[in-house]
């Protein structure tokens, strides 16, 4: 309530005063002592009034002073910042809605739109590497806070099925002999046919003839391979987006947006696409960018041509407003290209020119070696199934109901909060010891500090408190001492922002930041036989369910014990 009546306050005062259109922001301060918002308007409006922005702030403090529903004081500070603080009444309904209101939180961001959101993109016959649990963590986050605002979210997932690395991996089954592969066998046989090609012209040939059958499907003995490579495969990555709680709408392949991607690019050579040395490219120097290759000398789609076929696919698809992609911030610059090339194609300019691509940078491991407690290379699937292992062996003097479920629950929480919870497009090193830590800047930190507010609030329940608090007169001394209650009414606002810029690290900083504050609390505070029990009650389940929507929007599980 507060921020909405602040932001339109501001906003008729800055007509009042000449400025109407500037563009400004309501947000928290750094330091909660200065108020519950502060605003850049006056800075804003400065420039375009001719005045400096400490006059431009007295004006507009003159002007807002006529009374904004919800604010008791409002401050000049520094240069023209105006600061706002809200009333104890405004606080205390918003801490009532955190506790009873199942929609608190939410916003209208993207009400009536329909986002396509594609992410995670492994690879059959190939592992389920980091990059890949990555980009799963990102994708699943920003879809869940594009719902939060009131988008409708198709999830998308794009498979690379067909290409060298299958081809790698049949000649590994052939030589190894799997006729009937798991999935681990299948890892095995394309590591064995990855060290092929490389080995010597003969092997090399071997794997590209594999490769065109695959694509022609032309050898009885490969597509018997291939079927129940990808069959396996397919099920095998199902078990783990289980774990990880995303369930795709839309499955993509590229062996159905190849002849597509073919196809685009034969019917825009030579406008838009050129012949050189017996492959089709695109010379992205005419926009800035650099010449990459859409069709090879063979005949072969390329990634990028595939990723046409894509676009087109989605279009067939589905209709919606907005393209998300997720990928590695190694592929900004061939997404940049493609998209270019894409842009030029009729069929195509209108997705090419709503779709924004996300990235995430690479994982490092503070142990400084890339190999799993088994001795073998770290994969996304090791590297869950390490920490699952690790957080068993945490909880072994706990007397849990399910201590395995448990010990999932908190290495999805532990791997995910580890990924979110900086920027996009940043490396992260992740350490195992600190990722599992009850200490703090972990998932299970907030997971833990959830599950402290629920059995706060089952005991208290239990104890006959009551959480009706009648007048903010009853709780005066108590309201806003501790700073959590003021703390807790920003949520709806980060996860707005986190929305607009696409980013989730908004919302795990936020959540860090209460679970800090409601620890503190919880030492502070006696809520069943305390001065203040209905309002400490009330707190605690406002805490719970911010605490547990958060955890929702990132993808990470809100255990009931731990």
């Amino acid at each position: 309530m507060g921020k909405d009546n602040i932001e339109q306050a501001i906003q008729k005062a800055l007509e009042a005063l000449g400025a109407s259109g500037v563009a400004f922001v309501v947000e928290r301060p750094g330091d909660l002592a200065h108020g519950d918002y502060a605003t850049n308007a006056a800075l804003a409006a400065a420039k375009p009034l001719g005045k400096s922005p400490r006059e431009v702030a007295e004006e507009l403090k003159a002007k807002l002073d006529e009374e904004i529903e919800g604010v008791e004081k409002i401050e000049i500070a520094g240069p023209g910042f105006i600061n706002f603080r809200l009333s104890r009444e405004a606080i205390l309904g918003e801490v009532q809605k955190a506790a009873t209101d199942k929609s608190w939180g939410q916003n209208d961001l993207y009400k009536n739109k329909t986002v396509m959101v594609e992410y995670t993109d492994p690879n059959p016959f190939k592992e389920f590497h980091i990059g890949h649990l990555m980009s799963n963590a990102i994708g699943e986050a920003i879809a869940r806070t594009l719902e939060n605002a009131g988008a409708k979210v198709i999830r998308a997932n794009y498979q690379g099925d067909v290409g060298p690395h299958v081809a790698k991996a049949i000649f590994g089954l052939l030589e190894l002999g799997f006729e009937n592969p798991t999935s681990e066998q299948l890892g095995q046989a394309y590591v064995l046919g990855a060290s092929r090609y490389e080995e010597s012209a003969e092997y090399k040939k071997r794997i590209d003839e594999i490769n065109k059958a695959v694509y022609e499907k032309t050898d009885p003995e490969v597509n018997a391979l291939y079927a129940i490579g990808r069959k396996v495969s397919l099920a095998h990555f199902e078990e783990l987006y289980k774990m990880l709680g995303t369930k795709f709408e839309h499955y993509f392949f590229e062996s159905e947006t190849s002849a597509k991607g073919l196809a685009l690019v034969g019917e825009n050579t030579p406008s838009v696409f050129e012949k050189s040395d017996g492959a089709v490219v695109y010379k992205g120097e005419k926009v800035g960018l650099h010449t990459r290759v859409f069709i090879n000398s063979q005949g072969l789609p390329t990634y990028e041509a595939k990723d046409l076929g894509l676009l087109q696919s989605k279009i067939e698809k589905a209709a919606f407003d907005q393209s998300v992609t997720v990928t590695a911030n190694e592929q900004t610059e061939y997404f940049k290209v493609m998209l270019a090339a894409a842009k030029e194609i009729p069929a195509l300019q209108n997705i090419a020119e709503k779709t924004t691509h996300v990235v995430h940078g690479m994982m490092r491991f503070a142990e400084g070696k890339m190999s799993s407690r088994k001795g073998n290379v770290i994969t996304g699937e090791s590297l869950l199934m390490d920490i699952q292992e690790a957080a068993k062996e945490k909880m072994q003097s706990r007397e849990l109901a399910d201590a395995e479920k448990v010990a999932s629950q908190v290495a999805v929480g532990a791997i995910k909060y580890t990924v979110l919870k900086q920027g996009s497009g940043k490396d992260i090193v992740f350490d195992r010891e600190k990722s599992l830590s009850l200490e703090g800047d972990s998932g299970p930190y907030l997971q833990y500090a959830h599950t402290r507010a629920a059995s706060l609030v089952q005991k208290a329940r239990a104890a006959g408190v009551s959480d009706k608090v009648e007048s903010v007169q009853d709780v005066e001394e108590f309201l806003g001492a501790l700073m959590l209650d003021r703390l807790l009414i920003h949520y709806p606002s980060v996860g707005a922002r986190a929305a607009h810029e696409l980013e989730p690290h908004h919302v795990t900083t936020y959540l860090t930041e209460l679970a800090a504050a409601f620890n503190s609390w919880y030492a502070q505070v006696r809520v069943i036989d305390g001065d203040y029990p209905s309002y400490a009650l009330l707190l605690a389940e406002a805490v719970e369910q911010t605490l547990g929507k958060g955890l929702e929007l990132l993808g990470i599980p809100a255990p009931k014990e731990m």
